[in-house]
């Protein structure tokens, strides 16, 4: 720590303060600190015992996904007698400190990323301190070598598209989430490998893309069903822009299936009880949430994983909003 602090041109004392996540630094010499303490491949002695805890970080808890995510993480924590603790990493701060300098304050046994982009330092600060970290359906490219769990997004996709068109469907249309996040972009080349296979190439012109909102489902399908060849089913990055579209076909006057079929992905609560029920891949969203549990225990006890990447499967859960097109 004292090499460390003079490299730094701070005292030791400031990189205790970092090290422990405790207030009182400032943000360019916390960053300078940890930028340090990374390029010395410092880790930190074992000083103290952990909690017995594990931390799970959302960027938003507010999603059925979420709520989730958090029964598979509480199901093996009981089952290791272990209490959870969940941080929202987009609510408010105080004194400047972030979602890693919380988390190093409680000495959490490790810390559960839930949908992180991962463009802070906050993984590599958690590296230093000797806590271990696994990725939940990571948004951005992981750290290297920083474990993850995830769901076949691609496979996926390939089926919701395979079923439209066993269907008999041929203008399908896809609504995609943000192409810089992973899982979106794996589901849209997924349908898109798929339709080519199929002999029914995908119409640039029938693929929009938007967040992962309701608004943006509903924009985007009224500009689809705006087209003078409008399509006849719509592919949706998630359940949420499916509402959308349902929105989008009711203000059209078109009836879903009778008049356009809709899949969405996900399978959140609503979903099922949505008039009509909604056709959708199925993430195993608490299934990920044991597995990412449980692989973070076996790092904590200080074993190394078989796989540092693990996915699990999706499935088509087909409902009342898919259906034959309707004949011209």
């Amino acid at each position: 720590m004292a090499t460390i602090a003079q490299l730094a041109g701070v005292s030791a004392t400031t990189v205790s303060k970092v090290l422990n996540g405790q207030a009182g630094v400032a943000p360019d010499t916390r960053r300078r600190v940890e930028a340090m303490l990374s390029e010395q491949g410092y880790r930190r002695p074992p000083v103290t015992a952990p909690a017995a805890a594990i931390e799970t970080l959302f960027y938003g808890v507010e999603s059925d996904q979420a709520i989730q995510v958090m029964h598979g993480v509480e199901r093996v924590a009981r089952q290791n007698d272990l209490a959870v603790g969940f941080t929202d990493a987009l609510a408010a701060v105080d004194g400047g400190r972030s979602w890693s300098d919380q988390l190093l304050s409680r000495r959490p046994l490790g810390v559960i990323v839930v949908h992180s982009t991962f463009t802070g330092e906050e993984p590599g600060q958690l590296g230093v301190s000797g806590i271990p970290l696994v990725a939940l359906d990571p948004l951005g490219e992981a750290p290297q070598a920083t474990p993850s769990v995830g769901a076949t997004n691609w496979s996926g996709g390939v089926t919701a598209a395979r079923h439209l068109v066993e269907l008999g469907h041929r203008r399908i249309a896809v609504i995609s989430g943000p192409t810089d996040y992973l899982c979106a972009r794996a589901r849209l080349e997924a349908c898109r490998a798929a339709l080519d296979t199929a002999g029914v190439p995908l119409d640039s012109r029938l693929v929009r893309t938007g967040r992962f909102r309701f608004e943006a489902g509903l924009q985007l399908a009224e500009e689809l069903l705006s087209l003078p060849d409008r399509p006849t089913a719509v592919l949706c990055g998630d359940d949420v822009q499916a509402l959308g579209v349902y929105e989008a076909a009711r203000r059209a006057g078109l009836r879903i299936p009778d008049d356009l079929s809709v899949v969405g992905f996900d399978d959140i609560a609503s979903a099922e009880y949505c008039p009509p029920p909604l056709t959708t891949v199925r993430q195993p969203f608490a299934e990920m949430g044991e597995a990412a549990a449980s692989m973070l225990l076996t790092l904590a006890a200080g074993h190394s994983l078989p796989q540092t990447r693990m996915e699990l499967a999706t499935t088509l859960v087909v409902r009342a909003s898919t259906a034959p097109p309707p004949r011209a």
